[in-house]
């Protein structure tokens, strides 16, 4: 009697046993969600290493390991840049950071942030880029993807073998160009824009295919840039020009979640983080122009007088940008206004 006793409870114990591990197994698999996101830098870069890698962290934490994100740098995940786009929309990845000018002309109305001289800081600039995408572009441009933060990278500058210290300098030089708008300004201040990515630079640049190019400090360091060329241009109060990025998020994937994991995604993108990303690339800025005056180069900072002056020779560019954008339907010139009383406005909170 005993031993059928200890038996049945055995048998019951083991019945249990697995009647509650299949529970817990399935349960897991329910909640188990795993993101693939997908960018072009190396892993090491300080948009991934920085960035990127603290979103991802985040997510995973809140959501207690439930959610994984699974990290791709240099296009692993196959393609180039400019489709990274189409990769979040068409679910090749689940998230994706991008430039929003690899596909010129698709968003038009980010590209008000980048016209010549609208920048002042990337965390003003970052803030009023997510309040004017959540009014005008979110359900527009972007209804096709689930953006998750928007923001720009520190101020952009003119590093060149040859001295530029006035508008006329830049005349005949071969420069890589940073976006649409700064290849329109170089044409008309004589020098050519040249195409080129980002990493072909310290080529072109030891090459002489190019003269010099346009890119922030903080991109400098890993390109060797000091070390190539001898003299930097920077603009005091306002930006040459700053680039737009979006951390997109395929739009089905993001609705598949249950509400809680939403929540998590939701509490780590948005305003916050834009202003965040946007702010930690600029800081990278700092410490890569350390290596530019401890190289001993010619570091030209343009003062405000000087600035209006190149100002002045880019309104053309503006002007071409709001017929552009009327053409599209937009009203350029509003979208225009809106974002520089939104850059006003930011600027002093964010500026040290």
């Amino acid at each position: 009697m005993t031993y059928r006793r200890t038996l049945l409870s055995m048998i019951g114990g083991v019945a249990a046993a697995a009647l509650a591990t299949g529970f817990s197994a399935g349960s897991a698999l329910a909640q188990e969600v795993t993101l693939k996101l997908h960018q072009f830098l190396p892993a090491q870069a300080n948009v991934p290493k920085l960035v990127l890698d603290v979103w991802a962290d985040n997510v995973e934490k809140d959501s207690d390991g439930r959610i994984k994100v699974e990290r791709y740098p240099s296009m692993q995940l196959g393609g180039k840049p400019p489709e990274l786009m189409d990769q979040a929309i068409d679910g090749v990845a689940d998230v994706v950071w991008t430039v929003v000018g690899y596909t010129p002309g698709r968003f038009p109305s980010t590209e008000v942030f980048e016209l010549p001289f609208m920048m002042t800081n990337a965390r003003a600039v970052s803030r009023a880029y997510w309040e004017m995408f959540d009014k005008h572009m979110k359900d527009d441009e972007f209804k096709d993807v689930h953006i998750l933060a928007t923001w720009v990278h520190g101020p952009g500058m003119i590093h060149t073998a040859d001295p530029v210290e006035k508008p006329e300098d830049l005349q005949g030089m071969k420069i890589r160009g940073g976006s649409r708008s700064v290849n329109s300004l170089l044409t008309k201040l004589g020098a050519t824009p040249v195409g080129m990515p980002v990493p072909a630079v310290p080529e072109g640049l030891s090459k002489g295919v190019i003269d010099g190019t346009t890119i922030p400090w903080e991109v400098t360091t890993a390109l060797k840039v000091p070390e190539l060329v001898e003299n930097h241009t920077e603009f005091d109060g306002r930006a040459l020009y700053t680039l737009t990025f979006v951390l997109a998020m395929n739009k089905d994937k993001y609705e598949s979640l249950p509400d809680d994991l939403k929540k998590v995604i939701d509490d780590n993108s948005g305003m916050e983080f834009s202003v965040f990303a946007g702010g930690t690339q600029a800081d990278a800025d700092g410490p890569a122009r350390q290596v530019a005056e401890d190289l001993g180069n010619n570091i030209i900072t343009i003062d405000e007088a000087g600035v209006e002056e190149w100002r002045q020779l880019a309104q053309p560019i503006y002007d071409e940008w709001i017929a552009d954008m009327n053409a599209k339907g937009k009203d350029g010139q509003a979208l225009l206004e809106e974002a520089q009383m939104l850059i006003e406005k930011y600027t002093p909170e964010y500026t040290n």
